[in-house]
């Protein structure tokens, strides 16, 4: 049985204990009707995951992400064989215990792409920057209706007011010099962000991190990772794309943005960087190598200008 996980002090109590965590995850695989396959932890990921054999993958919802787990098994089923590149196929999902969700699903092949970018040669980095942009083409020309029950944030004009009333703090509470701070509101005031966007059905966080590849072919063999999905400004997925897939490299974010199909302004893009749900721009300009302190302006084009 997995223990109850409904606060930030029993996520970190419980969650990276695993004398807590795999018994109850042998337990939950027992009832699915794996019981004796191998668990293997994966030691990556905001939620814990385990591998169960060779061929599926278990991921683990607390209460306090329940919802995330009801997301991900929606989307999941949703973009099945609908994308260019694989995504997990939904085996199995539901409530477990203590209001623990799970996902069943089944595992994608290959190597995990922020691991084996630095080997990847520069004509096959190109050929794969194509290969997410025609995915992301393909995920944001999808029919996101059926989605709407599950899928927030309803409201993306009421959504892009609440992130900017928290930008400046947000920034505070992750270390962002004073600097740096006092310069947010007004950067954000100066973009016009649209309150009533062509709505798309959105990943969220487009990283190589959530793809996969093969080192033998190099091509791309899975996209994964739909818990924060959302519904709204395509402009928005542009972020993660940005900041780690292209990472400033304007030859390879042009690219990507041509097999897209559009492009989008920097400074819409560094917008929806301070506004995103996770943003944290101290991690950002550690990342990136980012020295001193350029105008806002000045970094949206380093980051997000194309060639």
């Amino acid at each position: 049985m997995l223990p109850p996980v409904e606060t930030d002090e029993d996520w970190r109590r419980i969650v990276p204990d695993e004398s807590a965590m795999l018994p109850g995850a042998r337990d939950l695989c027992a009832r699915l009707g794996l019981g004796g396959a191998p668990l293997t932890r994966f030691p990556e990921g905001s939620q814990p995951v385990y591998a169960v054999g060779d061929e599926l993958v278990l991921k683990l919802f607390p209460g306090s992400a329940a919802q995330d787990g009801i997301t991900e098994a929606r989307v999941l089923a949703h973009v099945e064989g609908r994308l260019p590149v694989a995504t997990p196929r939904v085996r199995d999902a539901g409530g477990y215990e203590n209001g623990w969700r799970y996902v069943l699903m089944s595992r994608l092949p290959g190597e995990n792409l922020a691991h084996a970018w630095e080997r990847v040669p520069r004509a096959d980095q190109e050929r794969m920057v194509t290969g997410i942009g025609e995915a992301l083409a393909a995920l944001h020309a999808l029919d996101h209706g059926p989605l709407t029950d599950v899928v927030g944030p309803g409201d993306w004009g009421a959504f892009v007011d609440r992130q900017r009333a928290g930008a400046v703090q947000r920034q505070r509470e992750r270390g962002l010099p004073p600097g740096w701070l006092e310069r947010i509101e007004d950067f954000l005031a100066s973009v016009p962000l649209p309150r009533t966007p062509r709505p798309s059905l959105l990943h969220t966080e487009v990283m190589r991190q959530h793809f996969f590849t093969t080192p033998d072919t190099w091509r791309l063999t899975g996209f994964y990772d739909f818990e924060p999905a959302m519904i709204g400004d395509r402009a928005y997925d542009f972020v993660g794309v940005g900041l780690f897939v292209t990472r400033g490299d304007p030859a390879l974010l042009g690219r990507l943005a041509r097999a897209y199909g559009e492009t989008f302004e920097p400074d819409v893009l560094l917008a929806y960087t301070l506004l995103h749900v996770y943003s944290n721009l101290p991690w950002y300009l550690r990342e990136l190598g980012v020295t001193g302190e350029p105008e806002l302006p000045a970094l949206a084009e380093a980051w997000f200008g194309v060639d």
